[in-house]
């Protein structure tokens, strides 16, 4: 397993304790919207909420070629998910970096970020934006593509 399923794995699992919990205690109705409630969690924190990551290295060679913009990010950060729902249809233009995947995009943010694995770190042009607004994000991408 790797990890960027640990987490909505461990959610997945909680959930379902406290949903069997309500159940057993008489209030199904509750381990419903429980097991609901972990379940969109499960989702959101889980490597299908993004598009397929890349490495660093493919994802500049693919921005050399169509100067989209590169995403370094990591499943279960809020500010990633943030700008990946505020994005959205947008967000498959992009190329996505999980640092916790590539050694390689873990460095590049480390040198963005003073040494600090600070994500989202949206790369245009070969200059680093950490956490950056997603209008602004979205205003990079060529119309065109």
């Amino acid at each position: 397993m790797t990890r960027a399923w640990k987490l909505p794995l461990l959610l997945l699992v909680c959930g379902s304790a406290f949903a069997a919990g309500s159940v057993f205690t008489g209030s199904p109705a509750t381990a419903a919207v429980l097991l609901l409630m972990f379940l969109v969690l499960a989702g959101v924190h889980s490597p299908l909420v993004f598009p397929r990551p890349i490495t660093l290295l493919e994802a500049r060679r693919r921005s050399a070629a169509d100067g989209r913009p590169v995403v370094l990010w990591r499943p279960g950060c809020q500010y990633c998910i943030r700008l990946r729902v505020r994005l959205g249809r947008n967000a498959g233009q992009l190329h996505w970096v999980d640092i916790w995947r590539d050694p390689a995009g873990a460095e590049a943010a480390r040198e963005a970020n003073d040494g600090n694995e600070t994500v989202p770190t949206v790369i245009v042009a070969g200059r680093p934006h950490t956490n950056p607004d997603p209008a602004w994000v979205r205003s990079q991408l060529s119309p065109t593509v």
